[in-house]
């Protein structure tokens, strides 16, 4: 299976001004998704760093690697979605004739990840699927503690369910943000919010940190902390 690895890294950032290019531990929290993917490329992948950003261009070129364009302006401001830029990608390579079987996209903003959770990804994939994404095991309930207003403005819970404690609800799960294994012709024919055929592996909260706010900072950092005094 040749995979693209795809490093989405756009310049505008309100939660964290400039956190792709913001040192966390002892490097920039984008090298961990770029570390990530060259330690596990296979013949046949390849790296491709969609950004607008000079300071990840700086990044990368110190790093040895080539950035094979810059991102358009118009898949560079807010308005743009993972699916513009994945097309986009897509689109390019197969210019040059090179064609990849998956996509698998590492948002640098999800900097915990393990060889390990990569290896049970591609082993969960297989083309009748259109994704495999990493997910977490959801605090919040829509059987239990998630609600929706209606038009009079009551609350009532977002699945029917008859159920007095959160723990015999079913378990449901959330995107972590970390690795989205996308087939390459699902992705052409259909958005990633219309597949039907997603499975998932599930990662650990201390590798599930998607880095928003200060707050999701601070947690990474102490994460990191951790780490190096048990190693």
């Amino acid at each position: 299976m040749k995979i693209l690895y795809l490093i989405p890294a756009r310049k505008g950032s309100k939660g964290i001004p400039g956190k792709n290019t913001k040192i966390l531990g002892n490097k920039a929290l984008i090298e961990y998704s770029i570390d990530f993917a060259l330690s596990n490329m296979q013949e046949g992948d390849e790296l491709c760093i969609s950004t607008d950003d000079p300071k990840v261009q700086e990044i990368t070129r110190n790093k040895g690697i080539q950035i094979p364009f810059i991102r358009p302006e118009e898949l560079s401001n807010d308005k743009a979605s993972s699916y513009d830029v994945i097309v986009h990608a897509i689109n390019f390579y197969e210019k040059l004739n090179k064609k990849f079987d998956t996509i698998l996209l590492l948002q640098p903003t999800s900097p915990f990840r393990s060889q390990n959770d990569l290896f049970k990804l591609i082993k969960m994939f297989d083309y009748e699927t259109d994704m495999v994404v990493s997910v977490k095991l959801a605090k919040e309930n829509p059987y239990f503690s998630l609600f929706e207003q209606t038009e009079v403005g009551y609350l009532v819970k977002c699945k029917e369910g008859n159920f007095d404690r959160r723990q015999d609800c079913p378990d449901v799960f959330a995107f972590n943000g970390s690795m989205y294994l996308i087939n390459t012709e699902s992705i052409k024919t259909s958005k990633i919010s219309d597949f039907k055929k997603i499975k998932k592996i599930l990662m650990p909260d201390e590798r599930s940190i998607d880095i928003d706010t200060f707050a999701d900072w601070a947690l990474a950092e102490y994460y990191i902390k951790m780490k190096n005094e048990n190693s």
